[in-house]
């Protein structure tokens, strides 16, 4: 694992707890390793909604998974600043909110990566923050 920080968003997280794409869960685990990582409760929440409704999986399997991701992730809570920073970023950049929801917890980790499927791949946020689509064929 290297220095550098990268802020996950749900989609990686998505990929590795399912079975439905194997190359795309490959990929996002070899990436992801190479980084100390962050999650906000925001991903978290988006996860489980994802693993219940589309992956169908267990609530035990889920509440394993939040501790795996937890026990591997650093946590950041959403508040009233990120908030407000993501409307500022949504007003800026034209994600949407709720990717600059995931912009603004990313910042305000102070990662170097944004590691995404579906925001653009080498744009630089604020002069700091590069999103990586690492599943882009060049990334």
């Amino acid at each position: 694992m290297s220095d550098a920080k990268a802020f996950l968003d749900t989609n990686l997280i998505v990929y590795l707890y399912s079975e439905s794409d194997v190359s795309k869960k490959k990929r996002s685990l070899e990436t992801i390793s190479q980084y100390e990582r962050f999650v906000s409760t925001q991903v978290l929440n988006e996860f489980c909604s994802v693993c219940i409704r589309k992956l169908k999986l267990p609530l035990p399997a889920v509440r394993n998974a939040i501790k795996e991701i937890c026990d591997t992730c650093n946590l950041v809570i959403v508040d009233e600043d990120a908030i407000s920073r993501a409307l500022t970023l949504h007003e800026k950049y034209g994600y949407s909110y709720y990717d600059c929801l995931i912009i603004a917890s990313a910042l305000d980790s102070s990662c170097s990566y944004l590691l995404s499927e579906d925001m653009s791949d080498g744009q630089i946020i604020e002069g700091c923050l590069t999103i990586r689509n690492i599943l882009s064929s060049h990334s």
